[in-house]
């Protein structure tokens, strides 16, 4: 028998995959459920993006490419930061990479020694920690639950020890929406200069923002903090390509040198299709995603008044993002049958079961108080699923 090492039996798989295949599973069978895991945008990818992809297949673009991409998308990423974050990158300091996740997991690689440990604001992307944990880091989280889910400089600086080596600044937020203002961002970049900790922002939702709400990177505030940061990104949000698989890193020479010595062998390039498809994308005018930002805020009124309306829950009105995290705490303790709703696992599955409505327990992002809730879906599902929720809390006893 083929024996796995430690570290394989102790990874845990994304419970919001299980969630969805749990839902997709239920819909297989017949169920009218309503799902509400979706990390990702509910609309197609722009036919302007589809036709590039289609030019480059005829234009026989179907080789490897640089390990770190193809200098026509590196100059297109350093022409994006450069008009929308005020950002001067060359094409030396991109990276593009098979997803935002993998920039990430790059970056962590290349950065970390064993026990070197990582801030990481709570709520988090529950995907972090377990990267962090597989390049040998320490994740050290950082409660925000009651600063709206943004990380004060004080807390920061009370979690560092002499093994800190970075902060994690998610702006927007998964999986609460929160967005740090410019104020905000110098506080946390003050602290980190201090302590001379790297900086990763990930920035994949920069474009879903909303109301009058301005998305800063934190390498804006100045040059020291730029070349202490490094910034991650990609078109799966924003573009609705999610299945494309391309993100980027951008970040000092060094470092981006040395993510791709590590890219090369473990994934040699990107998909060169989607690269190309990508440069096209970055160089457009970006009008096309208005209509998907307005929708999504419609949304985000709609489910945030709906949960407000339930005895019981509760939420935040998210700034960016497409994600509400709902306080279920107000009816611990309670029953649904014969289970007690204990956590946010607990009330999951038992709504799930009971009211074929499936959210991801906010346990998987370290606040068992809450769930997460995705309104990348239609208003129709979300008034129909929050009419369930409401009667599944009135059932409860």
């Amino acid at each position: 028998m083929i024996e796995l090492n430690n570290f394989s039996k102790h990874m845990t798989p994304s419970l919001t995959l299980a969630i969805n295949a749990k839902a997709n599973s239920l819909k297989a069978q017949g169920l009218d459920v309503v799902a509400f895991g979706a990390g990702e945008p509910d609309f197609d990818t722009p036919d302007f993006i589809k036709e590039a992809a289609i030019e480059a297949l005829h234009k026989g673009l179907t080789r490897y490419t640089p390990a770190s991409g193809t200098q026509d998308l590196k100059e297109a990423v350093c022409e994006k930061l450069k008009r929308d974050n005020h950002l001067d990158y060359k094409p030396s300091q991109i990276i593009i990479s098979n997803g935002a996740k993998h920039s990430l997991y790059n970056a962590f690689r290349v950065l970390l020694e064993q026990g070197d440990e990582v801030i990481i604001p709570s709520p988090f992307w529950l995907s972090y920690p377990e990267m962090v944990g597989f390049a040998g880091g320490v994740s050290v989280f950082v409660e925000t639950k009651d600063t709206n889910f943004k990380m004060t400089p004080e807390a920061f600086e009370a979690a560092i020890t002499p093994r800190t080596k970075a902060v994690i600044i998610n702006s927007p937020s998964n999986p609460n929406g929160a967005v740090y203002t410019l104020d905000e961002l110098k506080a946390v970049a003050d602290v980190a200069l201090k302590h001379n900790l790297t900086i990763i922002s990930d920035e994949i939702y920069e474009e879903l923002i909303y109301d009058d709400t301005v998305h800063y990177s934190i390498a804006e505030i100045s040059e020291e903090v730029k070349n202490n940061t490094i910034i991650i990104n990609g078109m799966s949000k924003a573009f609705a390509m999610t299945g494309w698989r391309i993100g980027y890193a951008a970040a000092p020479e060094h470092v981006t040198k040395a993510m791709t010595s590590f890219q090369s062998h473990a994934a040699s390039n990107p998909n060169s299709i989607a690269q190309y498809a990508s440069a096209v994308a970055l160089r457009r005018e970006k009008t096309f995603m208005d209509e998907m930002r307005d929708e999504f805020q419609a949304r985000r009124n709609l489910i945030v008044d709906l949960i407000n309306d339930v005895d019981g829950l509760s939420c935040k009105k998210p700034d960016g993002a497409f994600y509400v995290m709902m306080n279920v705490s107000g009816i611990f303790g309670k029953k649904s049958d014969d289970t007690v709703i204990e956590g946010s696992l607990s009330f999951a599955d038992a709504l799930l079961e009971k009211a074929n409505v499936a959210v991801v327990p906010g346990i998987a992002f370290g606040c068992d108080e809450y769930v997460r809730l995705s309104y990348a879906t239609s208003r129709e599902n979300i008034t129909k699923g929050l009419e369930r929720i409401k009667a599944f809390v009135a059932t409860l006893k």
